[in-house]
């Protein structure tokens, strides 16, 4: 049994396995195609940043875009993990932001380069505190949004996940094998926007949780 303390996650997993497009709304609003099969990214430990600590615009990025997510935190490692006992992994959740440098990806899509500029940068990661997993007996059925300064941008519900919770971890554990601590960002619904310097974020699961960051530079 493992000593170290699930509900502080951020401060020794090891990945943040991130799932892009899983909402078909907002595949739609960037001009994509809605995935027949999960699309997979990567964030380093390095991405997390909590309450009290700011997000920083990377010195390369001239439109950074907010993407507000529900986050599932392992709890138990495995790999290929049937879709039938995949929940039994989860420990609990977390609010999460993927937080995008949008003109970077753009610029990486029309090249055929990997998005790790664009999605893995310094505190690309802002999450809440854990939520433990009895206390969302209804993962498919939360309501996630955002505000930029008090205007709501995103609202929506994880009901409209294209891919579901077991099936993402069945997937992911074919490729890569989950551990202990590991954080899997599910997706966005549509709202996308740019953010500035000094802008204010909110954002929560209705009846849940709900956190605030500003946006910084980092230059």
């Amino acid at each position: 049994m493992s000593t170290r303390n699930i509900s502080r996650f951020w401060e020794w997993g090891r990945k943040i396995i991130c799932v892009g497009r899983n909402y078909a709304d907002h595949a739609k609003e960037l001009y994509n195609a809605v995935p027949t099969e999960p699309v997979l990214f990567l964030k380093t430990p390095s991405a997390y940043v909590k309450e009290g600590s700011p997000i920083l615009v990377p010195r390369y990025c001239s439109n950074l875009h907010h993407e507000v997510e529900l986050g599932v935190v392992v709890g138990k490692a495995g790999t290929a993990i049937p879709q039938s006992s995949a929940m039994e992994h989860v420990a609990g959740y977390a609010l999460c932001l993927d937080m995008t440098a949008r003109d970077v990806q753009d610029e990486c899509k029309s090249k055929g380069l990997p998005w790790t500029l664009a999605k893995a940068f310094n505190t690309s990661c802002p999450v809440s505190e854990f939520i433990p997993k009895h206390d969302v007996p209804h993962p498919d059925q939360l309501t996630l949004w955002l505000k930029v300064n008090d205007v709501l941008k995103q609202q929506g519900s994880t009901a409209h996940m294209i891919f579901s919770i077991p099936y993402l971890i069945s997937y992911i554990s074919e490729v890569i094998s989950l551990e202990e601590g590991d954080l899997i960002l599910t997706g966005t619904p549509r709202g996308v926007s740019a953010v500035q310097e000094h802008d204010e974020l909110q954002a929560g699961i209705d009846g849940l949780v709900t956190m605030t960051f500003k946006i910084g530079k980092n230059w």
